[in-house]
């Protein structure tokens, strides 16, 4: 047990505490609990990630007009394409500030786009977006999508984006970030597990192993509490696979 607690931990970047660990041992057969996994780690002297570093808020309040709360802070949602959150956030690189802006279902918790570059702009977050809306296939008409009331949301190109797609903005108070929580733990888990443990020398280092680690580890392999301890992917399918199931059930019944 101890070998295949290291193996896990290890391949989750050292960053599994035992609660994760435990769902892996449990996905594979072994009977214990979460207790003893935590004493076998420390043992083994294996420790998750370190609580995080308060960061520097990129908000810069726009003079457009801002879309009202439609979230009130309750950041789950009863399927995909229901709620969408999003927000910006940046790393050092040798270069410089390299911003990374990301869109995120409520549902499963899967980074649906991202994009990354020197500026923090509108042309950012649109690109987010619109790799979000190509995600979903473009079925995105009525999904509320909220973020905090930067410039860079409230830009008249990025809303007459999210007009053209159907996309209905929301959008929490300046200087509070408990109204856009959700990224806010996005953020937390992106530069505590990865980007403090590295250092990158050029913003295209930065930018290809940012991609990789989203789209590799954090929608693929990371297992989420909100999404019954699965990762975004597989949750997603999973409950796709179920409510099929249950309709063609329903319709021989």
């Amino acid at each position: 047990m101890a070998e295949r607690i290291r193996c896990f931990f290890d391949r989750s970047g050292r960053t599994y505490g035992s609660p994760r660990i435990t769902l892996d041992l449990w996905e594979e057969g072994w009977q214990v609990s979460q207790n003893t996994v935590a004493e076998i780690m420390a043992e083994l002297g294996l420790q998750g990630r370190k609580p995080p570093r308060r960061r520097r808020s990129l908000t810069r309040p726009g003079k457009r007009k801002t879309a009202p709360d439609l979230v009130r802070r309750k950041f789950d949602a009863i399927a995909p394409n229901v709620l969408w959150w999003g927000d910006m956030t940046e790393i050092d690189t040798g270069e410089g500030k390299l911003y990374l802006a990301s869109v995120h279902d409520a549902f499963s918790r899967r980074a649906l786009g991202y994009a990354m570059g020197a500026r923090h702009d509108a042309a950012l977050v649109s690109a987010a977006l619109q790799m979000a809306i190509a995600t979903r296939g473009g079925q995105v008409d009525g999904v509320i999508f909220h973020t905090d009331r930067g410039s860079e949301y409230t830009s008249e190109a990025f809303q007459q984006l999210c007009g053209r797609w159907g996309v209905v903005q929301s959008m929490g108070r300046v200087g509070s970030a408990l109204d856009n929580a959700a990224a806010e733990s996005f953020h937390s888990v992106f530069k505590v597990e990865y980007i403090h443990r590295r250092t990158f020398a050029t913003r295209a280092e930065a930018r290809l192993k940012t991609a990789t680690w989203i789209a590799d580890f954090y929608n693929t392999k990371r297992r989420h509490s909100a999404a019954g301890g699965k990762p975004p992917v597989e949750f997603e399918r999973i409950i796709q696979e179920t409510r099929a199931r249950t309709d063609q059930e329903g319709r021989t019944a």
